[in-house]
């Protein structure tokens, strides 16, 4: 979770991920710009829930915003939302469209609280009644394969995951997106992209993050860069290090009493 964020008036990008995002704004509402999906038209939002995507989610930077941040597993998306991955995927939605009159109430009722330890008992209060456990997540093949994604990195090949879950690669390949939303080669692409952006983030070097990632060299890194965030990973860093979320830094507009 996220207790705070600096903007500068221009643009973030909200990269892929290996997980849904849950944002929800205790301010202003997250105006987003451009969608990861072009059949989607921007809006703003008090609370959203952003599907996996392989394209950047395009948010308009207004000021100093705070709110809360929450990484969702695919697997557990249907238990939490009601809703599988796979209908969410490349999709960004108002929380409010999910059901429930605690959905629709929560962006208000986490403004209003005293601060941040009441805001997360909130959260986990809303989130924890929520959990059906009779939901269905995942086929078990198809669990068990996303997490050999994640474990890799994102390097495991797709023959691979087929070969030994004992299906064709095509058939494979289809069961894994009609339950998770992306293609196993999709999911691979991102986990792999998503652990680029975790070792830029932490100080890595260019050509150290494509060595240690599995990409063949840095042209390679920077042409998949631009392929899943719409840019050089040169650029991003410049544009986004001074948006970095630090919680040491992070605007707190009050304190528990």
């Amino acid at each position: 979770m996220t207790v705070g964020r600096r903007a500068d008036g221009a643009v973030h990008r909200g990269l892929p991920s290996g997980h849904l995002t849950l944002n929800i704004s205790l301010g202003e509402p997250v105006r987003i710009v451009g969608m990861p999906r072009g059949d989607q038209a921007p809006g703003e939002f008090r609370a959203l829930l952003g599907g996996l995507h392989t394209a950047p989610v395009l948010i308009a930077r207004n000021g100093t915003e705070y709110g809360m941040e929450l990484a969702l597993e695919p697997s557990g998306a249907a238990a939490i939302l009601g809703v599988p991955a796979a209908e969410l995927a490349g999709h960004v939605v108002d929380l409010a469209d999910l059901g429930g009159d605690d959905f629709a109430v929560l962006p208000e009722r986490l403004a209003e609280a005293p601060g941040w330890p009441s805001r997360f008992a909130i959260l986990d209060d809303v989130l924890s009644a929520r959990v059906n456990e009779d939901a269905n997540g995942p086929a078990t093949d198809v669990a068990w394969a996303w997490r050999r994604i994640r474990s890799s990195g994102g390097t495991v090949r797709v023959e691979a995951l087929a070969r030994e879950a004992g299906w064709s690669r095509r058939h494979f390949g289809e069961r894994f997106r009609r339950e998770i939303g992306l293609t196993p080669k999709q999911a691979a692409r991102v986990v792999r992209f998503e652990r680029a952006v975790g070792l830029l983030k932490a100080g890595g070097g260019l050509a150290e993050t494509a060595a240690r990632c599995g990409f063949s060299d840095q042209p390679h890194l920077t042409a998949e860069w631009r392929a899943l965030a719409g840019c050089a990973p040169t650029a991003w860093l410049a544009d986004e290090l001074p948006f970095l979320q630090d919680p040491l830094t992070a605007p707190v507009p009050d304190s528990e009493p």
